[in-house]
């Protein structure tokens, strides 16, 4: 794939942006193709985007004490999420509306995890049919809203059930759909072809007016606020799947989480899209552990780009992550063949990180030490694709 062409002396000169090499590239390749308000949808954040940009500042904060002298000429990645094995410990996260970066969506992303042997979280409001997304081959997880007809709702989580999901991620932080102003000042409504695969829906996502967001317009109309305990339980109560909470930063709710009987939770702030001020998820993630106490499983999102975004999540006691932003960006830039770059690039990353600090396995990468270095984290450059963008207000996390 590498592009070169030669000099008038006969040297060979390679071309940089040829072939991404990182998250960063990808996402300045996503940025030069995709429309300027596809591209804010899936790189903005909530109100002034404060904790957007916190999330990446948090991660580069934690530095790694690797160690010497072990044989790690057998260095793996394999591990196991919900008990059952992967090749990374990394899950895709739940994203809306691929289709509107690539024609095949969510079908080709599913593909990309599937080939990568890593599950892949189907949204409620994926532009692609569950049905077709379960054909990719791989695992699949279902995250669910909880909509206002509870009903229909519970007819998801058999939805999920009779297509074969492997688990239920209950998605827990969004009464309703965070101030997004880059969608504000968009006035962001998605186009005829793309619509919620998943439910019956209103015309409402797609009606552009002066009132903002048509999208938080729909979500408005199809989330309740009502979000309670009581619906963890009933969702418990209904499916013999995995069930999984995203979407928690505190330690008290995820004592909560334990007592209804969850399998897992997300540490999670959403990516930055819902409360603009919330707690970093990398840096609400220890003390969530501590409480925890190995009582279910603990994953992370939220600004995860890299291999050693990954090992800085298990040395702090997740045992996985999930990766949304550059998972979009490669999907953009090359439909499947591009997502499962992203996700070949995640796993050599890891492998490298892991092997340099010493871990022949997951197992060994958790019982790293970290040490907290603000300071450094803060004279960090933003990526090549974002930092023309600086100026307009924004930047990607």
């Amino acid at each position: 794939m590498s592009k070169a062409r030669t000099s008038g002396r006969g040297r060979v000169i390679v071309d940089r942006n040829a072939d991404p090499v990182t998250a960063d590239d990808f996402a300045r390749a996503a940025a030069g193709i995709l429309p300027a308000e596809i591209w804010d949808f899936i790189a903005g954040g909530s109100g002034a985007e404060t904790t957007l940009a916190a999330n990446r500042t948090a991660l580069d904060s934690v530095f790694l004490r690797p160690r010497v002298l072990r044989d790690v000429s057998a260095c793996t990645t394999r591990s196991t999420l919900l008990g059952r094995p992967v090749d990374l410990p990394v899950a895709t996260a739940p994203v809306a509306y691929q289709r509107l970066v690539h024609p095949d969506g969510e079908a080709a992303t599913a593909r990309a995890a599937a080939a990568a042997g890593v599950p892949f979280v189907a949204s409620t409001l994926s532009s692609v049919p569950l049905e077709q997304v379960i054909e990719a081959g791989g695992r699949v997880w279902f995250q669910l809203y909880w909509l206002r007809d509870d009903d229909a709702t519970l007819g998801l989580v058999r939805r999920a059930e009779r297509t074969g999901c492997d688990a239920i991620v209950l998605t827990v932080d969004v009464p309703w759909m965070g101030r997004r102003l880059r969608d504000i000042r968009n006035r962001f409504a998605l186009p005829a072809h793309i619509r919620a695969a998943n439910i019956t829906t209103t015309d409402a996502a797609h009606e552009r007016n002066g009132h903002g967001s048509a999208v938080a317009a729909h979500t408005s109309q199809e989330f309740t606020p009502a979000l309670t305990w009581s619906v963890v339980d009933r969702i418990r109560q209904a499916t013999r799947l995995p069930l999984v909470l995203k979407g928690l930063l505190a330690p008290e709710d995820a004592v909560q989480a334990i007592e209804y009987g969850v399998d897992a939770i997300v540490v999670s702030n959403h990516g930055g899209r819902q409360l603009d001020g919330a707690v970093p998820s990398i840096d609400a993630l220890p003390e969530i552990v501590d409480v925890v106490r190995g009582g279910c499983e603990i994953l992370l999102d939220s600004g995860i780009r890299t291999g050693t975004d990954v090992l800085r999540a298990l040395a702090l006691g997740a045992s996985g992550v999930l990766i949304g932003r550059p998972l979009i960006w490669g999907l953009a830039v090359g439909g499947e063949r591009g997502a499962a770059r992203v996700l070949e690039l995640l796993a050599t990353e890891l492998r490298d990180a892991m092997g340099l600090a010493g871990c022949e396995d997951i197992a060994a990468a958790r019982r790293l030490r970290t040490t907290r270095t603000p300071s450094v984290s803060a004279g960090r450059a933003a990526p090549p694709a974002v930092q023309a963008s600086i100026t307009a207000g924004w930047t990607v996390a």
